[in-house]
């Protein structure tokens, strides 16, 4: 194998290339904080049935604009806060709308 093919093979993702998930906001109650539920659905490994999974991610609202219930975009960088490791991206559906 040359260096070349070697080199292609293990490079690492670009860093610009951020984690981004969309969830329902459950909680919006601490200050510049929220919780966010991003859910998924995995096939089942023996009998390939189709299971949905969540997960809880908090994420940093500086301004406040998610409100419990809206559909958001979060978008993955360096840590806030032990648990803090998303930012507020958008908006995507206002609860109220």
């Amino acid at each position: 194998m040359s260096d070349e093919t070697r080199e292609r093979q293990y490079k690492q993702p670009d860093r610009g290339q951020r984690r981004q998930l969309v969830g329902i906001v459950i909680s919006a109650k601490m200050a510049k904080t929220i919780s966010v539920s991003v859910g998924r659905t995995e096939r089942h490994v023996k009998y390939l049935k189709l299971i949905k999974r969540h997960s809880k991610v908090y994420a940093h609202d500086e301004q406040g604009l998610a409100k419990a219930g809206d559909l958001v975009r979060v978008i993955e960088g360096r840590p806030r806060s032990k648990l803090k490791r998303f930012y507020l991206a958008e908006v995507l559906k206002s609860h109220g709308s």
